[in-house]
């Protein structure tokens, strides 16, 4: 592949069932509409999307059914892996044509994908009927075997908890349980170019095992940016957005986009020069 490998990330798209609004606001389906609309417009038109959990707010199968033509419009393959939000047996029945997934009944939700420039492995960071995230023992040495086994080959990891503490106290009361044991694996495997991940609705970064963890702000609300220890559990209708991870043999830089509308684009210089 010669030109320029672009990965599209979005994020925690909470979508229901029966147009219901999330938390009696948000219009989630209209939210993920827009999302498709824009990335399939995009140019250049990026060339996979990867989703990094909390596809439907409550697991449920008629959530899924919902979801999955919103995800058909998409002009370009979709990867997927669950958030707390989600129900990993009933996403994998929802998309059992998307044969990256184990079928393995009760299994975690981690897949590897070899197919282009950059190598891609789906972790599922989720806890059953929890909120915060870990990975098993067993997923950890699975991950380790795996990055072993090509470490020349430039990976991102795809998981839905960012493996740090936010700032964000409401957002931290849980947090992922083993990231140390996580951070250790990293470490050990320089090939691995970013962690991409959702669930704190907010764009950040932080490095983690010699890498970057990069959180990919949500397709419709966000968190409110409140430091304060005692900041209350609050959301708002700030700009939803993506990231888009652009891959160009040397290096991967991810640049942070938004969906909608918004005045310009202007021009910086006219035919006298730069316009003042």
């Amino acid at each position: 592949m010669n030109h320029p490998f672009l990965i599209a990330q979005i994020s925690d798209l909470h979508l229901k069932a029966g147009g219901k609004p999330t938390y009696g606001v948000v219009d989630t389906l209209a939210a993920l509409r827009r999302a498709v609309d824009h990335l399939n417009a995009h140019v250049p038109r990026p060339d996979i999307v990867v989703i990094s959990g909390d596809l439907v707010d409550f697991g449920r199968p008629d959530e899924y059914a919902v979801l999955r033509p919103e995800l058909a419009r998409l002009h370009m393959p979709c990867y997927l892996v669950p958030g707390n939000h989600d129900n990993r047996e009933h996403l994998r029945a929802a998309f059992a044509d998307h044969d990256y997934l184990p079928s393995v009944v009760g299994a975690p939700l981690d897949w590897v994908v070899e197919e282009y420039p950059l190598r891609l492995i789906g972790l599922d960071s989720t806890i059953p009927g929890g909120h915060g995230g870990q990975l098993l023992d067993s997923q950890l040495r699975w991950l380790d075997e795996q990055l072993a086994s090509r470490p020349d080959v430039p990976t991102l990891l795809v998981l839905h908890h960012p493996p740090f503490i936010s700032g964000i106290g409401h957002m931290d009361r849980e947090p992922f349980i083993n990231a140390s044991a996580l951070e250790q694996v990293i470490a050990r495997h320089p090939q691995v170019e970013r962690l991409l991940c959702g669930h704190l609705h907010r764009p950040m970064q932080r490095r983690f095992g010699g890498s970057l963890s990069c959180v990919c702000p949500g397709t419709s609300h966000q968190i409110v940016l409140d430091l304060q220890p005692s900041a209350p559990a609050h959301f708002n209708l700030e700009p939803a957005g993506y990231l888009l991870h652009h891959w160009h043999g040397h290096g991967l830089v991810s640049h942070n986009g938004v969906f909608g509308e918004y005045p310009g684009p202007y021009p910086f210089y006219d035919a006298h020069g730069l316009i003042d």
